[in-house]
């Protein structure tokens, strides 16, 4: 069964007044998410990947000695980034649960440190990428920036929280100021519930 573009769990303008506009919106999920899903469905049809699950098409495609993915792995992992994305942020109140912000405390020191490194992976990814906050193998948590559409699960982390730092993801409403986006993207968007839920 071909995969389908997920409808956003909000309306597009239920982020305009945290810093998203439903400009961005309608051109980042309706016209760049939906592409990944369709260059997928095309990428694998035919093949042996046409009946798997995006993560295990992510995880079987990825190729670590390789600078420049597939054309299969980058729309699916891209597809797979953005169904993650849309859920990691909300239009509510997005008050940090309390084993969410101990963990963080433990890992980082600070909350404020967290988001200070997490901002600097963003910030410092050169071109186009993400930034995350991952869970490894062993428990610990640890701030990440990834090339493109690479994600954690290509390095058997679980995606706590991710940033998309390709530039159509902030540029109509922050133009070239990537950093401050970051600061927004913690201080407004984060649906932390949703984060605490993949704890």
């Amino acid at each position: 069964m071909a995969f389908q573009l997920p409808d956003l769990p909000y309306a597009h303008d239920a982020l305009a007044d945290k810093g998203m506009s439903a400009e961005t919106l309608e051109f980042h999920h309706d016209l760049h998410h939906n592409a990944y899903v369709t260059n997928g469905n095309a990428a694998i049809a035919g093949t042996e990947w046409e009946n798997k699950s995006l993560e295990e098409i992510i995880v079987g495609t990825y190729d670590a000695k390789s600078v420049a993915q597939n054309g299969i792995f980058n729309n699916i992992s891209q597809l797979w980034n953005h169904n993650q994305f849309w859920e990691m942020m909300g239009p509510g109140t997005n008050a940090m649960p309390g084993e969410l912000e101990k963990a963080l405390v433990e890992s980082f020191g600070s909350v404020e440190e967290f988001k200070s490194q997490f901002s600097a992976a963003g910030a410092g990814q050169f071109g186009s990428g993400w930034c995350w906050l991952v869970k490894n193998a062993d428990g610990s948590l640890a701030v990440t920036k990834t090339e493109n559409g690479v994600n954690p699960l290509c390095f058997n982390q679980t995606a706590l929280l991710g940033c998309d730092v390709w530039e159509h993801s902030y540029y109509i409403d922050f133009r070239n100021k990537r950093p401050v986006y970051l600061s927004n993207f913690l201080d407004n968007l984060v649906n932390w519930e949703n984060v605490a839920s993949r704890m």
